[in-house]
């Protein structure tokens, strides 16, 4: 199985939080998989200043122009390969190269600095400030917490599976690759003093931040009056990996289906999901089962999806009686006793014959389909086989991954409180958002499993409405089968 993470960060901006640590259960409660959730204690004043914030931003958005600028973005990487998507993302002046996995669970962008005393090997060189003729440290102020000598801001992550993330705060000249409409502009990230465990190890050079907070990427560049207050990502999907990513909004498609997302109700990006069917039945479960704790979660930084346990079994004994045609197998990591089906062929495309869909219905009455590989990964050791990424928790809270929305364009409406979901062939859709004329993107950070597979290239039309994908209203023609990395959840709302 890929790894799975958990994270859980602390403190940047003081606020009182209890870190509560819980399990995930596998089919038959062994070999729990440990994970944290936060649970946020918010003082009146707090819930006030996000309320004017929120407010403060809404004006500022009425204010922009149509025609605002995006930085359209490639992901690379693979879901079960890696664990995680990753983008590339250029620093300071002249520009040094990172790539940074996704992550709109997390509030801070970070990448290993120069002057790191226990950093991994990464995928590129460590960012070097003094090579940066326009790098300048955060200095040390009431609102965060400081190095020993009282002049830095600094930041620190820890992660439920022991490894952590520690540095300064440095603000730059962040650019966002030559696809981009949007141009270079400042932004503070962290800069690694230190790193341990998965993320000493992993290939990817850190993280980017895309959740809610002031040191996220998207809220920093949304006060800047530089983009919308939106973001869409857009993950390839099984075997093929990649995608594409945009900062700022985009004309949704009609076909779009939105579920509301509360910020109030916690710093992560949730979604009201009321019921699940399989097979077209819906599961006999309580009303309310994916509302508790933190309600149902969307982590692009998550690669699997985890339930309430009750919901789980509903789930899994759903799945087991439409597949009896199929015979079950060991998992391929022993220490998990996943749940894993051979007989379905190599291809795809052709799951849906052997595995049932699956309608996640919203509170609003709207549905999202998900495909066959919206709920399995491929088994690493068997050829044809595959295995249930969906898991169980001993908590309440519901948090969906990658997996969940592979091929599927989600759109992440700050500005309107909704977030957005379109069916769609992801790898085909970084050609269609590709801006004419620009450079051909970079190597991709890792190969995907099938290195021969060439999807054929679209052509948008030759004139299209600002901030609207190209060919976007034939997105749904291209229907094709559909965030363990478990999502960065912050012990502090920044």
């Amino acid at each position: 199985m890929a790894r799975t993470w958990l994270h859980l960060t602390s403190s940047i901006i003081v606020c009182a939080l209890i870190c509560f640590n819980f399990f995930t259960v596998d089919a038959k409660d062994h070999h729990p998989r440990p994970m944290l959730l936060p649970l946020q204690l918010t003082s009146r004043n707090h819930s006030q200043q996000r309320h004017l914030d929120n407010i403060r931003r809404h004006l500022q958005q009425s204010g922009l122009s149509s025609s605002t600028p995006n930085a359209r973005m490639r992901l690379y990487d693979d879901l079960l390969s890696n664990g995680y998507y990753t983008t590339r993302l250029w620093i300071g002046t002249p520009p040094q190269e990172f790539a940074l996995i996704v992550d709109t669970g997390s509030t801070v962008t970070y990448v290993p600095c120069s002057s790191c005393a226990h950093c991994g090997k990464h995928q590129d060189p460590r960012f070097q400030p003094d090579l940066s003729s326009t790098y300048q440290p955060v200095k040390c102020n009431p609102s965060c917490n400081c190095d020993d000598e009282q002049k830095q801001c600094t930041y620190d992550r820890r992660y439920a599976e022991m490894s952590s993330s520690s540095g300064v705060l440095g603000e730059d000249i962040v650019s966002f690759g030559n696809e981009s409409e949007l141009v270079p502009q400042r932004a503070v990230f962290g800069c690694e003093n230190r790193e341990t465990g998965d993320l000493y190890s992993q290939r990817a050079d850190g993280i980017m931040g895309l959740g809610r907070g002031q040191l996220s990427i998207v809220d920093q560049l949304v006060d800047k009056s530089v983009i919308g207050d939106s973001f869409s990502l857009c993950y390839g999907g099984m075997d093929v990996g990649g995608g594409a990513m945009v900062l700022g909004k985009i004309t949704p498609p009609p076909e779009m289906v939105f579920s509301h997302s509360d910020p109030f109700r916690s710093p992560y990006y949730n979604i009201e999901l009321k019921e699940m069917h399989v097979a077209g039945k819906r599961l006999k479960l309580p009303t309310g089962v994916f509302d508790g704790r933190h309600g149902t979660v969307l982590d692009s930084g998550t690669t699997y999806a985890y339930f309430q346990k009750d919901a789980f079994v509903a789930f899994r004994d759903a799945i087991l009686r439409e597949v009896h045609s199929l015979k079950r197998v060991r998992g391929p990591d022993p220490n998990y006793d996943d749940i894993c089906f051979s007989g379905a062929g190599r291809d795809v495309s052709q799951l849906s014959k052997s595995f049932p869909e699956v309608e996640m219905v919203f509170n609003n009455g709207n549905k999202l389909l998900l495909s066959p590989e919206n709920y399995l990964f491929r088994h690493t050791k068997l050829i044809g086989a595959y295995c249930l990424g969906i898991f169980a928790n001993a908590e309440s809270t519901t948090l969906l991954g990658g997996i969940v929305v592979r091929n599927t364009l989600v759109t992440y409406d700050r500005d309107n409180d909704r977030i957005g979901f379109l069916k769609t062939n992801c790898s085909e859709l970084w050609r269609r958002v590709k801006i004419s004329g620009a450079p051909a993107p970079a190597p991709s950070v890792s190969q995907s499993n099938d290195t021969n597979l060439e999807i054929p290239p679209a052509s948008a039309p030759s004139e299209s409405p600002a901030n609207v994908l190209p060919g976007a209203w034939h997105i749904t023609c291209i229907l094709a089968m559909f965030p363990v990395f478990l999502g960065f959840f912050p012990c502090t709302v920044l």
